[in-house]
């Protein structure tokens, strides 16, 4: 199969949710047997007919996750580098039509919140930007990766999609993992949610994990935006991605994130509600379904929430994240791209995962030597 899009191309959303809808009680229950579940079951997973099954499926999502990675779980942190962005996404506080003061980090700004997160043990990074070629492309963000690789284990980034040649050029100057999500996978919602800018062809950032895979990054991150379109089929079409990957790019590691919209200067409410009870059901379904694939939480959720959800799937969580550029030491004050709802300190969030009987890993690896 060339690419992903060739099989994406042979699904229709439509019949896709409605085979969702229509799974039974039966389907379920034959499901929650398997060791090995196909699409067919994770389709059953995440039915409403799964619903009565939450505590079952929660049970063994635990025991699959205590399994696969232990009682650990992987710490990081996200750093804003700009919130420059040359599209018009319409539930994104960096959308180039909102009126907001502009700010890239330079070389010095950049090491003060380096030296902020390093000070609160984090040694695995995540790079983010909004979408500006002109002013924050390939060359910033290789110059940011060689300014601060010495400082970390692993250094991951989530910016706008590259080109294969692109991509292994920061691969060899120090790139770990990148995190892509497409959204949405229902075409028609992504082109409402995305009218201008190169993020509106759907298809260019439906092939990135394609371009990521032969570059050989060794992590890919997916996702979908939850409550642009009806979560349940943009899980499904999630997993359908993951396992095209992975039989493709076998070598490479992947992860799932599971945002949810979140408010922002601008607004925009969610098409599809997904309740707390809808996250917990998808994060087991995902487990259940893959029990190697790392699933990922940030600060986006509330205290709570994150506190009862640690031990039942995710492998990685964030703390006391700024979604702004310099948030953490040279301008708090500057616009987020989202609301986060955690609040907590890095310190009380890991003395929570401590209570939980987790031990907090916050260096597993290094895939390249320090300088």
């Amino acid at each position: 199969m060339r690419n992903f899009k060739t099989l994406f191309d042979t699904y229709n959303w439509s019949e896709t949710l409605n085979s969702i809808y229509n799974k039974s009680n039966k389907d379920v229950e034959l499901a929650l047997l398997k060791d090995n579940l196909d699409l067919e079951d994770f389709k059953a997973l995440l039915s409403p007919a799964a619903k009565p099954y939450l505590e079952q499926m929660a049970q063994k999502s635990h025991a699959l996750t205590k399994k696969r990675f232990g009682n650990t779980i992987q710490m990081y942190a996200p750093m804003y580098l700009s919130n420059e962005c040359q599209n018009i996404c319409t539930y994104c506080g960096f959308s180039m039509t909102n009126k907001i003061p502009r700010r890239t980090l330079t070389d010095a700004e950049i090491l003060k919140e380096v030296a902020f997160l390093k000070k609160k043990g984090y040694d695995h990074i995540l790079l983010v930007t909004g979408e500006a070629n002109r002013t924050v492309g390939v060359d910033y963000v290789k110059n940011a990766i060689q300014l601060i690789r010495s400082k970390f284990s692993n250094i991951t980034i989530e910016i706008q999609p590259l080109n294969t040649e692109d991509y292994i050029l920061l691969k060899e100057n120090g790139l770990y993992a990148v995190l892509v999500y497409q959204e949405t996978y229902h075409r028609e919602e992504y082109k409402k949610h995305h009218p201008k800018g190169k993020k509106s062809n759907f298809d260019y950032r439906l092939d990135t994990p394609d371009r990521l895979g032969k570059a050989g990054v060794h992590k890919i991150g997916l996702g979908a935006l939850f409550g642009l379109e009806d979560w349940r089929a943009d899980s499904f079409f999630t997993a359908l991605h993951l396992k095209y990957l992975q039989k493709t790019y076998w070598k490479t590691k992947y992860s799932i994130s599971f945002p949810r919209l979140r408010p922002h200067s601008g607004g925009l409410e969610p098409k599809v509600e997904m309740t707390d009870k809808d996250l917990v059901q998808t994060i087991c379904a995902f487990r259940l379904f893959d029990e190697d694939v790392e699933l990922s939480m940030s600060t986006r959720e509330s205290e709570i929430f994150r506190n009862h959800i640690v031990k039942l799937g995710i492998t990685s969580i964030s703390a006391e994240s700024k979604t702004n550029p310099g948030g953490y030491s040279v301008e708090p004050q500057s616009l987020e791209q989202f609301e986060i709802s955690d609040e907590r300190s890095t310190e009380d969030v890991v003395k929570m995962l401590k209570n939980n009987g987790l031990e907090v890993v916050w260096k597993d690896w290094e895939h390249f030597e320090k300088v």
